[in-house]
């Protein structure tokens, strides 16, 4: 399998643009390219008789706040014909737009509908793209890192007026600080119902 994936790769080195770039590690291939290039990587990717990457196994997002182009979208596509599988990667920001590939394979467009809900990456030229796992009226992109944990909304069916409500975010449980000690050691505060153990003896 490896001695296939860096035939592959020599191949491929060849034959994408300039700026794309073939990477093998821990026996995956991994292309990395620019948004610009993406269609006609993908479209070799797919047509060229020695990958036939016909089946697109995933799209996703990575975010990476602290740089200028926070995302990187990653496709994993799959040759059953050659039976191997490739990665491709390139970076982006949340204003930048990237080539759908929907038109190379039509089944990415869930997989691209959900990289937008999830984490407002955007894809020019998708024939549909909207939310598709959060509400409409949802805010924010829930897999940022910037993103809170608790949300800023919590939906309910509220009994008395007989629809989905939306309300701030309430935390019922008080938030504690843990000092991380060791767990044989014990902590040094009281924690809130521990009075009563001590009271007892």
């Amino acid at each position: 399998m490896d001695e296939a994936i860096n035939d592959l790769a020599g191949y491929l080195r060849e034959k994408l643009p300039a700026g794309a770039a073939t990477h093998v590690a821990f026996g995956e291939l991994t292309v990395t390219c620019e948004p610009e290039e993406l269609i006609k990587i993908m479209r070799l990717l797919h047509d060229d008789p020695q990958c036939q990457f016909v089946n697109m196994v995933d799209v996703c997002g990575v975010d990476y706040p602290a740089r200028a182009e926070r995302f990187d979208v990653v496709y994993h596509l799959l040759s059953p014909k050659q039976n191997l599988r490739i990665r491709v990667k390139l970076s982006t920001s949340d204003r930048n737009p990237v080539p759908s590939v929907t038109g190379i394979w039509p089944g990415a467009d869930w997989f691209e509908r959900e990289a937008y809900d999830m984490y407002g990456i955007l894809f020019s030229g998708h024939p549909d793209l909207r939310r598709l796992l959060t509400d409409y009226g949802f805010e924010g992109y829930p897999l940022r890192k910037d993103f809170p944990l608790t949300g800023y909304v919590e939906v309910r069916y509220d009994d008395t007026r007989k629809r989905v409500v939306y309300e701030p975010v309430k935390l019922n449980q008080e938030f504690r600080n843990f000092d991380f000690l060791s767990p044989w050691e014990g902590t040094e505060y009281v924690l809130p119902g521990d009075e009563k153990a001590s009271a007892d003896k």
